[in-house]
């Protein structure tokens, strides 16, 4: 029996398979055709997990795989790997795809389709970019190729550019592979996604670690010895010896096809999409994941955030409405988490440049506190900054920097922004409190205690 209608759908990770499953659990094959294609040698995978990896916290690539191609498959999905698609004919609902292997070229035609096409790290074209033992962290085979470069190579010096989330994750896991590390950052201080004095928290712990962080200082290119290989690497003031350098710099929308179909993008090159993720001006194509980018609930902003839990949900909305049925992903308010070592760091909501860049007025709030109560063992110190509104007091962030148990406490912060709470509201909301867990007043709600109260210092 033929298929009434035929799903495409371009990439086979997060976004792409999750809407891929919701459908068909929403549609048997007699209804609903699906095909995915899908670039890579691997569906489904945590790419969020690599540098644990990495750093041997996760034992076997394997286990970073949630679904495999056979598993997607046997559901009465056509996915078919190492397969690119070179180009989207939007007019004649059809697209084009080359085989990998073979060099093969073919149309096929879609009723509906999504674009799941990621993101792309930032690679800049700097001098020697490429060379050997030079490596960016996107897919399984990037992290295998590192792990292979650090298995070959005699030296212990490691230079890692950028200090986002991906670089602090790797310094972390080379360090625990018994590398020297040197983070080099052109940005003010670690992690960009905080304040500058709530990075500089993370600067100074990561240097109580054994890890040289360089902020302000551009890389200017990548040097190599006789071999051919990396050697160090350039800044615009020094010379960093390297016998290997991870980039982490960051990710862009992967989104040069849909430019090419002359689908509508956003100010930071992501596909715009309405509430139900379908692409905007399109009936039938939707788009999900890191490709896309999405309402800042916070700021009423468009914005640009690759994360895993996005992808899976966009994915899941995606699904629902291409199977009939009804979903939205009303926007998000930016909340994210990492850890270096034994330092926990987190944020939710706006920085104050974000702030700023709006039009919004604010007032902070800076505390220090612990994580359980203080006279319980094992009670780890924390620092939480906070951002309301002047005048309204409404929430506008929440960044937290600490030891064990600290970064999950941006859970409660996300949920108020999401609700449109303001800080004295916070005050009186009815946390959960033992010693082992927290001291009497939860670290979260002193900041707001004192946010309150420089609201109404400040006229609010």
């Amino acid at each position: 029996m033929t298929a009434t209608e035929r799903l495409v759908i371009i990439g086979g990770d997060a976004a792409g398979m999750s809407a891929a499953s919701q459908a068909r659990r929403m549609k048997g094959p007699d209804e609903l055709e699906i095909v995915a294609f899908e670039r890579g040698h691997f569906s489904s995978f945590s790419a969020c997990g690599i540098p644990y990896w990495v750093g041997g916290d996760v034992g076997e690539r394997d286990e970073l795989i949630a679904r495999t191609p056979e598993e997607h498959r046997a559901r009465a999905i056509d996915l078919r790997m190492r397969t690119e698609v070179t180009e989207i004919d939007v007019a004649g609902g059809r697209v084009r795809a080359r085989d990998a292997g073979t060099g093969a070229e073919s149309w096929t035609g879609y009723d509906k389709l999504v674009i799941a096409t990621g993101a792309r790290p930032i690679r800049p074209a700097l001098p020697g970019i490429d060379a050997p033992g030079v490596h960016g962290l996107q897919t399984l085979d990037d992290g295998q190729a590192l792990l292979d470069t650090l298995s070959r190579t005699e030296g212990r010096r490691a230079v890692v550019v950028g200090a986002g989330y991906i670089g602090v994750e790797m310094a972390e896991a080379l360090l625990k592979r018994g590398y020297e590390v040197t983070v080099v950052n052109r940005g003010e201080q670690p992690m960009a996604t905080l304040d500058p004095d709530m990075g500089r928290l993370v600067h100074e712990a990561m240097s109580g670690m054994g890890i040289t962080t360089v902020s302000g200082t551009a890389v200017t290119g990548i040097l190599t010895g006789d071999d051919g290989r990396v050697r160090a690497v350039a800044t615009d003031s020094a010379e960093h010896p390297a016998d290997v350098v991870v980039l982490g710099i960051g990710v862009e929308p992967e989104t040069a096809l849909a430019r090419a179909a002359g689908l509508p993008l956003g100010s930071h090159g992501g596909l715009l999409t309405d509430l139900a993720m379908r692409v905007r001006g399109h009936e039938n194509i939707w788009a999900g994941g890191d490709c896309v980018e999405v309402l800042d609930l916070v700021s009423g902003r468009e914005r640009h955030i690759a994360l895993g839990t996005h992808a899976n949900k966009h994915g899941q909305v995606i699904g629902a409405n291409v199977g009939g049925g009804y979903g939205t992903f009303p926007g998000v308010v930016g909340t994210a988490v990492s850890k270096v070592c034994e330092l926990e760091i987190a944020r939710t909501g706006l920085r104050e440049k974000d702030a700023r860049a709006v039009g919004l007025q604010y007032v902070t709030a800076t505390i220090e506190s612990t994580s359980r109560a203080g006279y319980y063992p094992a009670a780890a110190p924390m620092t939480v900054k906070m951002l309301a509104e002047r005048r309204t007091g409404r929430l506008l962030g929440v960044q937290i920097v600490g030891r064990e148990g600290a970064g999950k406490r941006v859970d409660v912060a996300a949920v108020a922004l999401t609700a449109g709470m303001t800080v004295d509201r916070m005050t009186a909301l009815d946390l959960g409190y033992a010693p082992p867990f927290s001291p009497v007043w939860d670290p979260v709600l002193v900041a707001a205690r004192k946010a309150s109260a420089a609201v109404r210092k400040e006229g609010g």
